[in-house]
C-alpha cells in the first residue's frame, strides 16, 4: 500500500493498493496553493483510507515535468513523510501516470501527453502505446516546447489539466510488480527556476 503524491500540475494525494486499487484520493486544482494544502490532503487520504502510517509500504511521488515551485513542494513532502515513516520513496515520471490512466481506461495506440508549462509553453511526452502488462511505452520526452510544433504533430493528443496521484500510485505498484525501473532522483523541471542565488557575495563600496 502506497501514499502517492503529485504536484506537477495541481496538488493530488492518494492511498493506493495493488489489489484494491485507489482507496482514497483528494486533489486541489489551484496551482498556487501546493504548500497550503499538501499536509491537509495527506491527512484526509490516510483518514479516509483508514490506514495508519505503519500500514504503508512506501511513498510514490511524481517527478514532473512541472514548474519548479510547485513540483518541489510535492517532492519535499514525499521525502519528509517517507523519512519520518521509515519507508522508501519510489519516483515516477508524472506524464507516465497520465498515459497509464489513458491506456487503463481503454485507450490504445500512439499518444502525445501535454501539460501546462506556463510562459506559453507546454511540457510533452510521446508514447507508442501500452506493453503487454498495460504499462505505457514512452518513446520521446519529457520535453519543453512552444505550442506550435506540438499542434503540427500528427498524433492523438491528450492535454491534461492535472495528474492523478491515484493513477501515479497504481502505476508505481505495477512497475514494482513487473520489475521496471523507476525515475531518477533529479526532478524534471526542464527549465531553470525564476529566482536564482547570486554567484557570490555582493560587493559594497563606500
Amino acid at each position: 500500500m502506497l501514499l502517492s503524491i503529485d504536484t506537477s500540475a495541481g496538488t493530488s494525494v492518494a492511498v493506493v493498493d495493488r489489489d484494491r486499487g485507489i482507496i482514497a484520493e483528494h486533489s486541489e486544482a489551484d496551482t498556487r496553493r501546493h504548500a497550503e494544502v499538501i499536509g491537509e490532503l495527506i491527512a484526509r487520504c490516510l483518514t479516509d483510507a483508514g490506514v495508519a502510517v505503519t500500514g504503508l509500504s512506501g511513498v510514490a511521488v511524481g517527478m514532473g515535468p512541472g514548474p519548479f515551485t510547485g513540483l518541489r513542494v510535492g517532492i519535499a513532502a514525499a521525502q519528509s513523510f517517507a523519512l519520518g515513516a521509515a519507508r522508501p520513496v519510489v519516483r515516477v515520471v508524472s506524464h507516465d501516470a497520465i498515459a497509464y490512466g489513458h491506456y487503463a481506461s481503454g485507450g490504445s495506440g500512439p499518444l502525445l501527453v501535454t501539460t501546462d508549462a506556463r510562459r506559453r509553453e507546454l511540457y510533452w511526452s510521446e508514447y507508442a502505446g501500452a506493453d503487454e502488462q498495460g504499462l505505457p511505452v514512452r518513446v520521446e520526452g519529457p520535453g519543453l516546447s512552444s505550442p506550435d510544433p506540438i499542434a503540427s504533430r500528427d498524433i492523438r493528443r491528450l492535454d491534461a489539466q492535472e495528474v492523478s496521484a491515484g493513477a501515479l500510485g497504481t502505476l508505481a505498484e505495477a512497475m514494482h510488480l513487473h520489475g521496471r525501473s523507476f525515475a531518477g532522483e533529479e526532478p524534471l523541471y526542464l527549465r531553470s527556476p525564476d529566482v536564482t542565488l547570486a554567484a557570490g557575495p555582493k560587493r559594497v563600496s563606500g
